[in-house]
């Protein structure tokens, strides 16, 4: 009898994917064999990245992790709750990434009502590399529109498009 594939869920709305995301994309995919990144979709918090660029961010940096992980992986949008979310791509577990002590005020309560939505979809909390545990979307999309530079936070390909992003804001 062939054992049952684990299958976890990382959500987000990676607006835009940092090198945070990316670290625990990778821790993640080495604990499962097949890890779904879902994108959300979450207008609440006004993307500044349409849904599908967000997306192909995010599908852009899979390939190198899926070769050092040996992990299959695959990106999806959803605008849903997660548990439905993670439920649609039979997964068992959701990953959710810790930086700073007011992610796990609000990561415990959303893990709580996740499990009485559902309770066979288990949280799996990942610390933050100490490399990455300061960095969040928000401040990089704040750093980037005053001209600082971001390359220490996303890849080369994100940055690209994060920019002009903003400069298309600007010009209207």
């Amino acid at each position: 009898m062939r054992p049952a594939r684990r299958i976890g869920f990382y959500a987000g709305t990676f607006d835009p994917v940092t090198t945070g995301h990316l670290d625990v994309i990778e821790r993640a995919a080495r604990l499962v064999d097949r890890l779904v990144i879902g994108v959300a979709e979450n207008p609440a918090k006004n993307p500044l990245m349409p849904l599908a660029e967000r997306v192909e961010c995010v599908e852009h940096e899979l390939p190198a992790i899926a070769e050092r992980t040996g992990g299959e992986l695959k990106v999806t949008p959803f605008n849903s709750l997660l548990v439905e979310a993670v439920r649609a791509h039979d997964a068992t577990l959701i990953f959710r990434g810790l930086r700073v002590l007011t992610d796990f005020d609000y990561e415990i309560q959303m893990s709580g009502v996740n499990r009485r939505l559902d309770a066979t979809i288990e949280t799996v909390f990942l610390m933050a590399s100490e490399r990455t545990q300061f960095i969040s979307s928000r401040l990089v999309k704040e750093i980037a529109g005053y001209g600082g530079a971001v390359s220490e936070f996303v890849t080369p390909y994100t940055q690209e498009r994060l920019l002009a992003r903003l400069k298309a804001r600007a010009a209207g």
